[in-house]
């Protein structure tokens, strides 16, 4: 395979915006009790619309978690289906009263990414073996042609509703690009391999785990971002150290921060403020 031919297809689908916030606490006790309410009130009407998502087809939906740890103690995930949809769900939630008491701490930019590793080694050898150049108009139109029906047969995937799962982690992620190892100098066929073997680890947790990749490259300072759910912390756990083990993470990853909270309907954000985890 030739060094044009290096680049895997890849399909993208919702834009996502990961928002963290540090709840001031120290400023918002103080607040008379009504104003308080009053601002609890405007949160949970704004929260809960977008927790229900769109009416077009898709789902469009923002989630809430508290999070543990002090990296923050909240985290809002929204996906849009454009990047002017996304940008409007962070400015209604900067509009809100209630994030007069929200310092924010970290956000994350991508969009849903599904990685077609094995789809283009196939396809250009096709394309290959019919005598098509590379980047010609009749090679564009054979990659229009399958990243189409692709497109149409992972539409609930590429435009995915978020997860009721109890607990959330997140965690960006970078692929080597230094010099003893650069993922982006092995041979597309080599990358294959691995990231095969590396999605035949995912598969057997996917009863308990629901995972999905964004991309980010060009969007933020890492290069894809990880959402796992699941009814059980631990599975983060278990997942991710197996994982270490595998050729494609044990060489060429780099890991952010881990991001770890549970899911909190935005009705029970009073309660939440409360110290109650519903």
């Amino acid at each position: 395979m030739s060094d044009l031919n290096a680049v895997p297809m890849t399909l993208e689908g919702s834009f996502a915006l990961h928002q963290i916030f540090r709840f001031q606490s120290s400023a918002w006790h103080p607040q008379e009790r009504f104003h308080r309410d009053k601002l609890l009130r405007q949160a949970v009407t704004l929260l809960s619309t977008m927790e229900e998502g769109g009416k077009s087809g898709r789902p469009n939906q923002s989630a809430l978690y508290s999070l543990v740890g002090h990296k923050g103690d909240l985290m809002l995930v929204h996906f849009r289906d454009t990047l002017e949809d996304l940008h409007r769900a962070e400015l209604a939630v900067k509009q809100m009263e209630f994030a007069d008491f929200l310092e924010p701490t970290y956000s994350f930019l991508s969009v849903v990414e599904l990685g077609l590793y094995e789809s283009s080694a196939k396809t250009y050898a096709q394309l290959q073996e019919k005598g098509l150049q590379p980047h010609t108009p009749e090679w564009d139109a054979g990659i229009k042609e399958v990243m189409d029906r692709q497109t149409a047969a992972m539409s609930t995937r590429l435009f995915p509703e978020i997860p009721k799962s109890k607990y959330i982690c997140f965690y960006p992620m970078d692929r080597k690009r230094g010099e003893a190892k650069n993922w982006y100098e092995v041979p597309l066929a080599e990358r294959q391999r691995m990231m095969h073997e590396h999605g035949l680890i995912g598969r057997r947790y996917a009863d308990s785990v629901k995972q999905i990749i964004t991309g980010s490259i060009g969007l933020d300072d890492w290069e894809w971002g990880v959402d796992l759910f699941s009814e059980d912390p631990v599975v983060f756990k278990k997942l991710i150290y197996e994982m270490r083990f595998d050729e494609v993470s044990a060489v060429y990853a780099m890991f952010g921060s881990f991001y770890v909270g549970l899911r909190v309907q935005a009705a029970d954000l009073p309660k939440l403020l409360e110290g109650d985890i519903v």
